[in-house]
């Protein structure tokens, strides 16, 4: 019995240790407005959120997410070659890339991927 209370009088006295010691060591002695600020891609955060988008930014964000799925759709195709019909696997991973590909021209041929006006 007197183990039992030993171990659950350790178990509740080192959380409440830590949890003193990192709240005592995380205190900040100075108080920076930049640092106590979020970061949010570059905008004043104390300011008005009216201000206009840099058109610029999304698009990095939008072709970031792109390549991010592309990547997680076309490596499977890779390790599945082995274990699956190569007529099928072949027309999929044509399809795929087709559909890919003229996703791609379209966004150029709309303008959306130019940099500078």
């Amino acid at each position: 019995m007197m183990i039992l209370m030993m171990s659950m009088f350790i178990s509740f006295i080192m959380p409440l240790a830590v949890m003193i010691i990192a709240t005592t060591l995380s205190k900040k002695s100075i108080n920076d407005r930049e640092k106590s600020s979020p970061f949010e891609c570059g905008f004043d955060p104390k300011s008005s959120a009216r201000m206009p988008f840099s058109l610029q930014f999304f698009l990095i964000a939008v072709i970031f997410l792109i390549f991010d799925v592309e990547i997680a759709l076309i490596l499977p195709i890779v390790f599945i070659m082995k274990t699956s019909n190569m007529l099928t696997w072949m027309i999929s991973t044509m399809f795929f890339i087709i559909l890919l590909l003229s996703g791609l021209y379209y966004e150029w041929k709309q303008g959306a991927l130019k940099w500078a006006i």
